[in-house]
């Protein structure tokens, strides 16, 4: 995954069903990330605010804040984060505004999950 192999990449799952966060984990931690998940995107935040993190996948329509929220407040934590937004949501304009405010990647409902994958090793080779 990484060529320095010392520290792995730090990806945090934010998605209100917890099936979804679950599965992800399961997956990436397999691929040798260390993964923290969460339902609620408040409490996702909060975890930023305190502990390192080079990669967010976040779900978009969500209570509390919405992934548009969870990116900037991402970005503003650590400006060199990566941020993957999923949505069964998208419009133009909701994409046109997430790549304005710097995220990495924008997926859409249903997706597969290599797909996903594919984005985040993208993502972790940007991030080294």
């Amino acid at each position: 995954m990484t060529e320095s192999a010392t520290q792995p990449i730090r990806l945090v799952i934010i998605d209100d069903e917890p099936i979804v966060g679950k599965r992800l984990k399961q997956v990436f931690s397999k691929m040798g990330f260390d993964v923290e998940i969460f339902t609620n995107s408040l409490a996702a935040v909060q975890f930023m605010e305190k502990n390192p993190f080079d990669i967010v996948v976040t779900d978009f329509k969500m209570e509390e804040l919405d992934g548009m929220d969870v990116l900037r407040e991402a970005k503003r934590i650590n400006p060199g984060a990566r941020v993957i937004i999923i949505t069964g949501y998208a419009s133009p304009e909701t994409a046109k505004e997430a790549f304005k405010n710097g995220v990495f990647d924008f997926m859409v409902k249903p997706f597969r999950l290599e797909e996903l994958k594919e984005a985040v090793l993208r993502a972790a080779k940007a991030s080294t």
